[in-house]
């Protein structure tokens, strides 16, 4: 590979990774400090949640203008997405029950399981797509849930622990209706990705053929 190249996919492959480490760094401050976070962890903490929600917008943008697209980027994204989910509501979690918030913490609770529940539907249908040579990529769906559900997690996140001389802070009711939004986009997503790949589906719950390869057993 040309050295600039190179550079330019090494430069977008990090984009995308650093997401990890960002998340797990807000991860840390929030177990590390009793409520409330001190303010100049908070920022960091805060700073570190927007840098991760950006890259994930940046990488792909990099990505397509230094025309350096791969199978690695495709893969890697929404296994940084998925990390980056795995730490962040855990996280909101434990915020909202340790300052009293235990009803918000039953919805983040409902929230993230459907977050998960979600990502593993749409991780089998693409498994069993790819049986009947159905395109594994992402629709607008699955960017949409992106564009609302990251930021969204950071309006939380400023919510529950930003300091209280702060501006800016959310009432309960817009958090709320943010996390409905979320919720309902999810909904959105699973059913847009099952219409997707029904054909498929139903092809393989017709059973197999005679003298197809049966199941290993288990």
């Amino acid at each position: 590979m040309d050295p600039s190249i190179r550079g330019k996919f090494l430069f977008v492959q990090a984009l995308t990774l650093v997401r990890v480490p960002l998340i797990v760094l807000v991860l840390a401050i929030c177990v590390s400090f009793d409520h409330p976070i001190p303010a100049k962890w908070f920022a960091a903490a805060f700073g570190a949640m927007l840098l991760s929600v950006l890259t994930d917008f940046l990488d792909g943008y990099f990505a397509r203008g230094l025309k350096v697209m791969s199978q690695l980027g495709s893969h890697a994204d929404p296994l940084t997405d998925k990390v980056f989910y795995l730490t962040a509501f855990p996280t909101l979690i434990y915020l909202a029950a340790r300052i009293g918030q235990h009803t918000h913490a039953r919805v983040l609770v409902v929230l993230a399981v459907l977050f998960l529940l979600r990502d593993q539907w749409v991780s089998f249908l693409r498994s069993i797509g790819a049986l009947h040579s159905i395109s594994g990529k992402a629709n607008w769906s699955g960017k949409a849930r992106t564009i609302i559900s990251f930021p969204v997690i950071c309006v939380v996140f400023y919510f529950l622990e930003a300091p209280a001389r702060w501006p800016l802070r959310p009432p309960i009711s817009v958090v709320y209706a943010l996390e409905a939004a979320s919720v309902l986009i999810n909904l959105i997503s699973i059913a847009v990705y099952t219409i997707r790949y029904w054909p498929a589906l139903a092809k393989e719950m017709e059973g197999p053929e005679p003298g197809a390869p049966g199941r290993s057993p288990e």
